[in-house]
């Protein structure tokens, strides 16, 4: 008998757009012999199954069912396409958690620990795993722009905290630039980090678990035509995204046993997206998508692709260890 899973979608971030077209990739690319997919988009103001038709029907939150014509429909799964919050900060893995509904992806913990990019830069830190150095600031607290660039030096990001797709990221060059770079990052986020601007190759590299196995996919190196990876290269094409990435050896042997040990160290499971940039021999931990992109255009699909690993066997492989869990 084939079993109802639900693809979750929207959300409530500047990332929901992006989230529509993982969704309907998933939803393309599902085994239909296996599998009934059911498109539910999550937004502030209701949670609706879009039909086919473009109808909404309202999902009765108490045991996520949905009434159409007159029939109750239930589900065997919940298949998470949502970016950002609710879907990638751990409330929507607790609440399917406590109603019993089977999630893809990681738990409520390891999903709201890695959204904070700050908190888990700090949690691997003791680990040996390398990050940028940084600045941390909260919303209304005082700071000294001298503090900040004798700390992390010029240029510099400035990043909202817990935000993906490159959403509140700005490349600052000058001190005096500063203060209203801080300002628009603390309009996505009221916590930000300021880091130190690490020059040197960008690496994006999926570790998922793959039929009951954690597996490194090939990794990507990212070649912006912007002066960073932001929202414009990752989405609109101004960037060149090379699978597998032009490393030696000795190092895409390195970065995978990091990446692995990233993914263990944080009880990861389902689908992970690492970023990291390389200086000299050095890898830095940059964050890391626990909702990474699955549209034609996101990365991880590229990598499976390169891995020999279909969409529909990737999805299938990730709805059945959450059945079977």
């Amino acid at each position: 008998m084939k079993k109802n899973i639900a693809i979750i979608m929207g959300g409530y971030s500047n990332e929901a757009p992006v989230s529509l077209k993982s969704a309907a990739v998933v939803a393309k690319n599902l085994n239909q012999d296996k599998y009934v997919p059911y498109p539910v988009r999550i937004d502030r103001d209701k949670w609706v199954y879009v039909d086919t038709q473009n109808n909404e029907h309202p999902i009765d939150k108490n045991d996520f069912s949905v009434t159409v014509n007159g029939r109750k429909i239930t589900f065997d799964a919940v298949f998470n396409a949502i970016h950002g919050t609710p879907g990638e900060d751990g409330y929507l893995q607790a609440y399917f958690n406590l109603i019993g509904l089977p999630l893809t992806g990681c738990s409520m913990y390891a999903s709201a620990l890695t959204f904070n990019k700050r908190d888990m830069l700090s949690v691997l830190k003791p680990f040996g795993i390398l990050s940028a150095p940084s600045y941390y600031l909260n919303k209304g607290e005082d700071y000294n722009t001298a503090d900040i660039v004798a700390k992390v030096g010029l240029p510099c990001f400035v990043k909202a905290n817990k935000s993906g797709s490159s959403f509140g990221v700005y490349k600052v060059y000058e001190e005096a630039q500063l203060p209203m770079y801080i300002d628009k990052a603390f309009e996505v986020d009221d916590e930000i980090l300021i880091e130190t601007f690490l020059k040197g190759t960008e690496i994006s590299i999926g570790v998922i678990n793959y039929r009951g196995k954690i597996k490194v996919l090939p990794m990507t190196e990212i070649v912006s035509e912007n002066d960073f990876f932001d929202y414009d290269a990752k989405y609109n094409g101004k960037s060149q995204e090379i699978t597998p990435a032009r490393l030696s050896a000795e190092m895409t042997a390195k970065i995978n046993a990091l990446a692995e040990r990233v993914y263990r160290l944080l009880k990861m499971e389902g689908f992970s997206r690492s970023e990291f940039i390389i200086v000299g021999d050095t890898p830095y931990l940059l964050e890391m998508n626990t909702t990474p992109g699955l549209s034609e255009a996101s990365l991880l699909p590229q990598q499976a692709k390169v891995a020999g690993i279909s969409l529909e066997e990737l999805f299938e492989s990730e709805i059945e260890r959450v059945l079977n869990h």
